[in-house]
């Protein structure tokens, strides 16, 4: 169900390439939020920002009433929020969206890249909670790019790899090593650039795994009423804030070439 409610900022982390992380509280019970949903925040205090802006959820906390979101700094918005100190008020529309398939599956590989890695972990521990230990398998510039990814090495079996060979590999994400043995895997998700989740869904689609991946668009409702977030799947246009932002690969119209 989707639910408007006031939020205090208990923490902004700075972290590099203009990304930084929101945790913020609420004084009413969380309502549930599934892997691979978003939320949709009202920027405050600001006559040039009217819409709000669609977020992923990094990971909930429903013990503390804690939400920790990864934000990437592209205009005005995103810069607004980056501003906000311990104790101001954000207002949260959530749960947005649909979310990652997580039941039936027993050995998954989670594949992030960029800002694209922050909702795998949210993933990550549901799947740690059902007794799984998952695979990561993410990707960087460089080291300092992945320094705040410790946290998935509590979760998972976590593999890197940079650009520079600052940590892990060196490549692109794609060319780790791991998929040399790709076939012990039973699902795929992927969340980073589209042209890193392309090849991912095509070594996937080679092997016959299922691939899901984690579509990011302009939206500016975030409800599908506007149309701004349409994409054309193999069933017509869907409307990427309602029908997604998840979706299996093979759905989606000239995703997999």
């Amino acid at each position: 169900m989707k639910h408007v409610s006031d939020f205090r900022v208990k923490k902004v982390r700075t972290l590099q390439y203009n990304d930084f992380e929101l945790f913020v509280t609420s004084d009413e019970e969380l309502e549930e939020i599934f892997p691979g949903q978003f939320v949709n925040i009202l920027v405050p205090n600001t006559q040039k920002t009217f819409l709000r802006r669609p977020i992923s959820v990094c990971d909930v906390n429903y013990a503390d009433g804690e939400l920790r979101l990864y934000v990437r700094i592209v205009g005005d918005g995103t810069r607004t929020l980056s501003a906000l100190k311990q104790g101001d008020t954000l207002n949260l529309l959530y749960p947005l969206g649909n979310s990652f398939t997580v039941k039936n599956v027993k050995n998954p590989l989670l594949v992030g890249g960029g800002c694209g890695i922050a909702p795998l972990l949210y993933l990550t521990k549901t799947f740690f909670n059902k007794n799984i230990r998952p695979t990561v398998l993410m990707g960087g510039q460089t080291a300092a790019a992945l320094s705040w990814t410790t946290d998935f090495d509590a979760f998972a079996t976590v593999y890197r790899i940079t650009n520079d060979g600052s940590t892990g590999e060196q490549g692109l994400i794609t060319q780790h090593s791991i998929w040399q043995n790709v076939n012990q895997f039973d699902q795929i998700y992927a969340c980073g650039p589209e042209i890193m989740m392309k090849e991912t869904a095509k070594l996937a689609v080679q092997k016959n795994i299922p691939c899901e991946v984690s579509l990011e668009n302009v939206m500016a409702c975030g409800i599908g009423a506007c149309l701004c977030c349409v994409t054309e799947t193999t069933q017509g246009n869907q409307c990427v804030c309602v029908d997604g932002p998840i979706f299996d690969v093979l759905n989606l119209k000239n995703f997999v070439k």
